[in-house]
């Protein structure tokens, strides 16, 4: 039997990516008011982006650990390997369901879970990875054993259109009054094991969509790229394109990112996230090393110390 591979909401793949690779998804929580949504399944990027535009305030929360027991108990009639990979449990408690749900699920699998330090795009090229080596029949200890190898080498960046929606989260009361004035700076974070950074800030958008551009570029040995763009795929695109011009294009894969994240980041929020090959590891621009760690929202967000505006 193949090995079956699981992750959350969070990992932003495309819907014929997870369908063509087999990956089995458990959906994030997206609430609004009294109302309660699953991740993906039911409200749509563009549904929640809009309702955003028009005021409407979301948050989140991780599934249940009764949502991964189910996910394990079922996938468990068709295996006995499943290899679980979750969101950084330091953003949020996701991680702790998945350790929960396998409990519960009292399986007679082995379920092997890994917390990926990673979310977003970095997520993505970590599970695609990892589903790629499962339809090639790989067993899953080596499948295992490739993606915790990997983890140190996925780097990611985000670059957020506007600081509002971070603020509006209310995890940002220590700096509000520090950047209440300036709301149009274009602010990028990071993550680092498994932690969110501040990267830099912009005072335009093309400043900072030069500035992640420069990032993959000096990295010498990249191996995949995912950008994920919330409302302008075509942005998306074009960036693809600038990226291009020194890496192969069949390399670069361009996706949308889903509410569960983008309710934080908000619409306009743009993700690019980098895999190394092992080896030969390329030079990654690293802009955090004095900085102090900082959270984003509920699925935990930050305190700001930014470098300086360019």
């Amino acid at each position: 039997m193949s090995v079956k591979i699981v992750t959350d909401s969070t990992v932003d793949l495309l819907p014929e990516t997870i369908k063509e690779l087999g990956i089995t998804i458990v959906p994030v929580y997206v609430m609004s008011g009294n109302k309660t949504y699953r991740d993906g399944l039911d409200i749509t990027q563009t549904e929640i982006y809009n309702r955003m535009l028009t005021g409407e305030q979301f948050t989140t929360s991780q599934p249940t650990p009764a949502d991964f027991a189910s996910v394990y108990k079922n996938l468990s009639k068709e295996t006995d390997q499943i290899v679980s990979l979750i969101m950084s449990a330091k953003l949020s408690g996701t991680y702790n369901s998945a350790v929960q749900g396998r409990e519960l699920a009292k399986s007679s699998s082995n379920i092997e879970l890994i917390d990926t330090k990673a979310t977003s795009g970095a997520l993505g090229l970590l599970a695609t990875q990892a589903a790629e080596l499962a339809k090639m029949g790989e067993s899953a200890g080596n499948i295992i054993d490739t993606v915790r190898n990997n983890i140190p080498h996925v780097h990611i960046w985000a670059l957020l259109d506007t600081v509002k929606y971070v603020l509006r989260s209310g995890r940002l009361s220590s700096a509000s009054n520090l950047i209440s004035g300036v709301l149009s700076i274009r602010p990028m974070i990071t993550l680092r094991e498994g932690s969110l950074w501040p990267a830099s800030i912009h005072r335009t958008r093309n400043k900072g969509l030069e500035k992640l551009a420069e990032l993959v570029k000096t990295n010498r040995n990249v191996e995949a790229v995912q950008i994920v763009q919330s409302v302008d795929l075509a942005e998306a695109q074009t960036l693809k394109e600038k990226l291009a011009d020194f890496i192969d294009q069949s390399k670069i894969h361009v996706s949308q990112l889903g509410p569960a994240l983008g309710v934080h980041g908000g619409p306009g929020t743009l993700v690019v996230a980098i895999k190394e090959k092992l080896g030969n590891i390329g030079t990654t621009t690293d802009e955090t090393e004095d900085r102090k760690s900082f959270k984003l929202p509920s699925i935990h967000l930050p305190k700001l110390g930014f470098s300086s505006l360019h």
